[in-house]
C-alpha cells in the first residue's frame, strides 16, 4: 500500500477525536441527539483547523445505516466508509474557489428538489464559499432560506467577513479557533508515540510554533521532519529544516541588553549574522521571549516549569524590570514596522537593540558620561555668594511625614536618579532640611536645577503645583498625561536627594489643574517672545522699507517639530 501522509492518516472521523474544539462538537452532538437539527450550518476559522474534517463527520452522523441520527456514527457501514472515503453519492462536495459562476451554483442546486439516493439526508458541503460571486449568492439565497426537508447546506470559509449578511443570517455560525501550541505539541507526541518514531519534546515544540494554530500544518511539518531526520524528529535537525535560531541567541542579546553589554550586543548580534538569519524572524522570537519574562514577572507560577528554558525566563525575569521588558516589547514592535526600511537588515536590527540600551530609563552610559564628584556629608559654607535659585526654606513645623505617597519608600541611589556634577559642586541644602514650596513659581524655579532627564522630567514638568503639607509635596497631573504617574517614585527620590532628606514624601494625583504647569508656563513665555519678536520684525525700518519700494512681504514660518 502506498504511503499515506500523517494529515490523512490522522484525521478525525469522530467527534471524540476531534483536538480543541470543544465548543463546536458540543454544540453539534446535543443537536443531534436531541433532533434540533438546522438546515444550514456555517463554519469559520483559519485553515487547518477541523472546518471540512467536522462537517463530513456531521455527515456521517446524519446517515449512519447502523445508529441513525446520532452524533456516533459507527464507522463501519457502507455509508460511513464512503463518507470517509469522499465518494458517497448523497455528499456533495463543492469548492467555491474553482466554481464561483452564477451558472455552476445554478447547476449544482437544479437537483435539490430530488431525494436522496441512499441516504437520509442530501448534504451540500461547500468550501471556501466566501469566493462565490455576488450572482453565485443571489442565486443560493432563496433555496438556503428555505430547502426542501431533506438537504442540509455545510459551509466553510476562512472569510467569513467577505460573506454578505443575508447569507450570514440564514446560518448557524461555528467559529472553529486556533489550537494553542501547547495542544498541537500534545497531538504530535501521542502520533508519534503510536507511530513508534523517535522523537525529541524540544522538537515538537518548535513544529507546533511554527504551524501558527493549525493542526494540518503541524502534521505536514511533521511528515517533513521525519523525512529530513531520517526516521526522527531532533531538535537540531527540525531548526535546520524550520531555518530559525537558537532560543540561545535570543538569550544572549536579552541577556546583553540587561546587562547594559553594549560591545556584548553587538557581538551577539554579528554572530547571528554569521548564520544569515531572517532578522523579522528574530525579532518575534525576541517579542515571545519578552512576553514570557513579562508573565514570570507579575505572575511566576504561571511559568510552565516543563519547558527547558524555564529556569532561564525565570532568571532574566529578577534582573529585568518590568519597566525595562515593556520598554524593550514596544521597541521590538515598533521595529518589526520599521525593519523592512532599513538599507540593510542587520543595521536595521543593531540600530534596534541599540535603541532599547539609549531609551532604558536607567542607562548607566548616559549617568557616566561625566564622572560623578563625591559630596561631603557636611558641606563647608560656601566662599561666594550662593547664587543657586532654589526656593527660600522655611522650616516646617511638622514633625511626621504624611502617610498618603505615590510610591514604596526607597532611598535615592545613582542607579536610579541621574547626577550633575556641576549642580553637586554647588552648596545643597543641609541634611534634613524642609522646604516650603508656596506658588507654582516655586515648582518650576525647583525644576530648573533639579537633576532630571527623560521620562522622569516629562512628568515633572507636566504637573502643576497643588500645596505642600509638611514633608508631603502635593501635585496634579493633567488625564492626557496619566501614563507618567508611574514616574512618580523617581521624581521622589530625585528630591529627596536633591534636599538630602529621607522624610520628603510626594503625592501625585490625576485631576484639573489649579495652577500652570512648568510646560504651560514655558509654553506661554515662548509663545509671548514670538509675539515679540514679529512686532519687532514687523517694526523694523529697514523691513518697512523693502515693503514700501519693493512690495516685500513677511512671511511668517513655523518651524516643524517631530
Amino acid at each position: 500500500m502506498a504511503y499515506q501522509v500523517l494529515a490523512r492518516k490522522w484525521r478525525p472521523h469522530i467527534f471524540p477525536e476531534m483536538v480543541g474544539q470543544t465548543h463546536v462538537v458540543r454544540a453539534l452532538t446535543n443537536a443531534l441527539d436531541n433532533d434540533r437539527l438546522h438546515h444550514a450550518y456555517l463554519f469559520t476559522g483559519t485553515r487547518g483547523v477541523g472546518k471540512t474534517t467536522i462537517a463530513r463527520i456531521f455527515a456521517k452522523s446524519l446517515n449512519c445505516e447502523t445508529h441513525g441520527v446520532s452524533s456516533h456514527p459507527c464507522g463501519t457501514c457502507p455509508t460511513c466508509r464512503e463518507v470517509d472515503e469522499g465518494r458517497f453519492v448523497d455528499l456533495i462536495e463543492v469548492d467555491a474557489a474553482s466554481r464561483t459562476r452564477v451558472e455552476d451554483t445554478r447547476e449544482i442546486l437544479e437537483n435539490v428538489q430530488y431525494a436522496p439516493t441512499r441516504g437520509r439526508y442530501k448534504v451540500y458541503l461547500i468550501d471556501e464559499v466566501h469566493m462565490l460571486s455576488t450572482g453565485s449568492f443571489n442565486a443560493l439565497l432563496k433555496t438556503l432560506e428555505e430547502p426542501p426537508p431533506h438537504v442540509k447546506f455545510l459551509l466553510a470559509t476562512t472569510d467569513p467577513q467577505k460573506l454578505p449578511a443575508t447569507v450570514l443570517s440564514r446560518c448557524l455560525q461555528f467559529n472553529l479557533k486556533r489550537l494553542p501550541a501547547e495542544h498541537i505539541a500534545q497531538h504530535l507526541e501521542k502520533i508519534l508515540t503510536i507511530e513508534t518514531i523517535p522523537f525529541e519534546l524540544s522538537a515538537l515544540q518548535q513544529l507546533a510554533i511554527a504551524a501558527d494554530g493549525s493542526l494540518r500544518d503541524a502534521l505536514s511539518l511533521l511528515d517533513q521532519s521525519i523525512a529530513y531526520g531520517g526516521g526522527r524528529v531532533h531538535a537540531e535537525e527540525v531548526r535546520s529544516m524550520l531555518g530559525t535560531l537558537d532560543q540561545h541567541i535570543v538569550v544572549g542579546i536579552i541577556q546583553a541588553l540587561a546587562n547594559h553589554d553594549a560591545l556584548g550586543l553587538l557581538q551577539q548580534i554579528a554572530q547571528v549574522a554569521e548564520q544569515n538569519p531572517d532578522f523579522m524572524s528574530l525579532l518575534a522570537d525576541m517579542l515571545s521571549f519578552l512576553q514570557r519574562i513579562a508573565i514570570a514577572q507579575v505572575a511566576p507560577d504561571a511559568v510552565d516549569k516543563m519547558q527547558a528554558d524555564s529556569s532561564t525566563i525565570l532568571e532574566l525575569a529578577q534582573q529585568l524590570s518590568p519597566e525595562d521588558v515593556q520598554l524593550f516589547y514596544q521597541i521590538a514592535l515598533v521595529g518589526r514596522r520599521d525593519l523592512p526600511l532599513a538599507p540593510e537588515a542587520r543595521s536595521g536590527f543593531e540600530m534596534i537593540a541599540l535603541r532599547m540600551l539609549a531609551f532604558r530609563p536607567d542607562n548607566p552610559s548616559r549617568l557616566q558620561q561625566t564622572p560623578p564628584q563625591p559630596r561631603p556629608s557636611n558641606p563647608a559654607p560656601p566662599s561666594q555668594p550662593n547664587t543657586r535659585p532654589t526656593p527660600a526654606p522655611i522650616t516646617s513645623t511638622a514633625t511626621q511625614p504624611a502617610t498618603v505617597t505615590s510610591s514604596p519608600i526607597n532611598p535615592a541611589s545613582p542607579e536610579n536618579v541621574a547626577t550633575n556634577p556641576v549642580l553637586d559642586s554647588m552648596v545643597a541644602p543641609t541634611v534634613s532640611q524642609t522646604i516650603a514650596l508656596n506658588t507654582a513659581e516655586d515648582w518650576t524655579t525647583l525644576l530648573q536645577v533639579l537633576p532630571l532627564g527623560g521620562v522622569v522630567k516629562q512628568l515633572a514638568v507636566n504637573c502643576a503645583f497643588e500645596k505642600q503639607e509638611g514633608h508631603l509635596i502635593n501635585l496634579i497631573l493633567a488625564g492626557e498625561n496619566k501614563v507618567l504617574i508611574n514616574q512618580s517614585g523617581k521624581l521622589e527620590q530625585a528630591l529627596q536627594q536633591y534636599y538630602q532628606n529621607a522624610h520628603l514624601r510626594l503625592h501625585v494625583r490625576v485631576g484639573e489643574f489649579i495652577a500652570d504647569t512648568p510646560a504651560q508656563q514655558q509654553k506661554r513665555q515662548q509663545s509671548e517672545t514670538e509675539k515679540q519678536m514679529h512686532e519687532d520684525i514687523y517694526n523694523d525700518p529697514f523691513v518697512q522699507a523693502v515693503q514700501e519700494h519693493f512690495s516685500g512681504q513677511v512671511r511668517r514660518i513655523t518651524a516643524k517639530t517631530n
